[in-house]
């Protein structure tokens, strides 16, 4: 399919006389009948009744999230599908269609959209009825970033391809904290939806903690990801059927216990951080790094999507110190005048409780074992000095923090840090700040990856070169602490046959230093 704009719309007259072209400016101007301004549309709002008869899509995060969140939906009565994890076919789509110099998430995402409904024309609908019949589900922000527009650049590329008025449904992060949704929508954004919503992002981030804490460690290759498939269809189903999260947790754990692993293997942890949509998908919009860092040889720290949903809250409780602290009445752009910020203080903080207590109920639940929950107030007293907290956008301070948090307590040997290329907020980060704080802990080697979409070998060849250190840096934890226990190689593999506890899968042993094997080695000198 091409653009309802040709390119001959757009040519500039032809000019025969050599002066003359020699003397033109280097632009040209259109003729006033030629001049087509965009104008974002609002396509026909997505109501209540309308609900039975739409099929809602979704895509964005790991197969996990994406799967727990649709079974959330249906479980309220929704109809809703994930779309498949985007890939460079898709990238191309949304860059024939999309403004240049969009973020490569845009790309991705709106390519993945209209590859869907290339496939549904294909299959004999026509586009007014997959107009009528479907949308799409996203995450939205009030900026500054390219965040902000995402879904005004979706609509652009949907009209540039013919699907001018498919509709696009936002869940605007902030307002789900900060105000009542109207009544009515097809989406209703209340007490239920948002509980379920959460609740399946947080045990997507379990079963993904996880499979990244066993599959590294498995004896019998491909064990780890047969069972998280099965894992999987227990939490669609509970989350369909309205049951309790909880119970089908602890089935997961029984499947993963059977999973036979050896974490004396000594194996360097490389932490993924970054542009949120960068760090955490599964393909080729981040050259498959997560896959990639396993194969050669690495256990992949990863960065859970509650800590994002604990820098909302965070970020409301400061918003609400600050207004409370004016000395006039407030009467800006969601103020607090007429309102009570003490009850919406109040509530903020019973919401956090919440999320945390849901965390460590999960992570109990599927048996994770000794899980850092990020202290936002910490990160940000980490990163004050390098980084003004006022600033909104990406994630914000919280990559600097993240560095600096792994760095002081020797979480990592490698910090990979993943951004779309021209992501402003997160590329200001790791090429300025960054390189001032990676001096202050040279033991740790940081290194910041822009992906456009190609030079995935080139990608993969500067990670290897990187992850030459951070074996050696494992492999001399492991000779420390074997020294520390007074125990040889040969030992530790006695000791650990004979412990069928710290054998578990499910054991994962105490943080000390990077090296999980060194800390394995730890406690079998106890």
């Amino acid at each position: 399919m091409r653009s309802q704009f040709s390119n001959d719309e757009f040519a500039p007259p032809e000019e025969d006389d050599i002066a003359t072209r020699k003397n033109r400016p280097y632009h040209f101007e259109l003729e006033p009948g030629q001049r087509r301004h965009w104008r974002d549309y609002f396509a026909p709002a997505f109501t209540a009744d309308q609900r039975a008869d739409t099929t809602i899509w979704m895509a964005g995060l790991t197969t996990n999230h994406d799967s727990f969140v649709c079974a959330a939906a249906r479980g309220l009565g929704y109809k809703m599908e994930t779309l498949p994890q985007p890939d460079n076919t898709t990238l191309t789509i949304g860059k024939e269609f999309g403004n240049r110099g969009q973020c490569n998430p845009t790309y991705y995402t709106v390519g993945n959209l209209l590859r869907k409904l290339y496939e549904l024309e294909k299959a004999g609908w026509t586009r007014d009825d997959i107009i009528r019949k479907f949308l799409f589900f996203t995450a939205g922000s009030c900026g500054p970033c390219r965040f902000g527009m995402y879904a005004t650049e979706y609509r652009k590329a949907l009209r540039e391809a013919g699907y001018e008025g498919f509709r696009i449904e936002q869940m605007i992060q902030n307002d789900i904290v900060n105000k009542e949704q109207p009544t009515g929508r097809g989406i209703d954004f209340n007490k239920p939806f948002i509980k379920a919503i959460v609740k399946a992002f947080i045990a997507g981030d379990m079963l993904n903690l996880m499979g990244y804490r066993i599959r590294p460690y498995e004896i019998h290759k491909g064990t780890t990801n047969r069972v998280m498939v099965q894992c999987r269809e227990l939490v669609i189903e509970a989350l369909e059927k309205q049951l309790p999260v909880r119970a089908a947790l602890k089935q997961c754990r029984s499947l993963l216990e059977q999973i036979e692993v050896n974490r004396l293997q000594v194996k360097p942890v490389v932490s993924v951080i970054g542009e949120i949509w960068a760090m955490t998908t599964e393909g080729d919009g981040n050259y498959q790094i997560h896959e990639f860092l396993e194969q050669e040889g690495a256990e992949v720290s990863i960065q859970p999507v509650y800590t994002w949903l604990l820098y909302l809250l965070w970020e409301q409780k400061r918003d609400l110190r600050i207004r409370t602290g004016l000395r006039g009445e407030d009467k800006a752009h969601r103020g607090l005048r007429g309102k009570d910020p003490w009850k919406r203080m109040l509530v903020t903080r019973l919401l956090e409780f919440a999320v945390r207590n849901t965390i460590r109920s999960f992570a109990r639940a599927v048996g994770l074992q000794h899980l850092h929950i990020a202290n936002i107030e910490e990160l940000a007293a980490l990163s004050h000095d390098h980084y003004d907290l006022e600033i909104r956008g990406g994630e914000t301070f919280m990559e600097v923090g993240k560095f600096l948090e792994i760095a002081a307590n020797r979480r990592a040997h490698l910090v990979i840090s993943v951004k779309p290329f021209g992501c402003m907020p997160s590329s200001g980060v790791s090429d300025g700040v960054q390189s001032l704080t990676t001096a202050r802990y040279p033991n740790v080697t940081f290194y910041a990856i822009e992906t456009t979409g190609d030079g995935k070998a080139s990608v993969h060849s500067r990670i290897q070169m990187m992850l030459f250190k951070a074996h050696d840096r494992a492999r001399q934890e492991y000779a420390e602490a074997l020294d520390a226990a007074d125990l040889s190689a040969e030992a530790a593999a006695e000791r650990l046959a004979k412990n069928g506890r710290l054998r578990s899968a499910l054991h994962y042993p105490a943080h000390r230093v990077a090296t999980t094997a060194a800390n394995l080695v730890t406690e079998l000198g106890h």
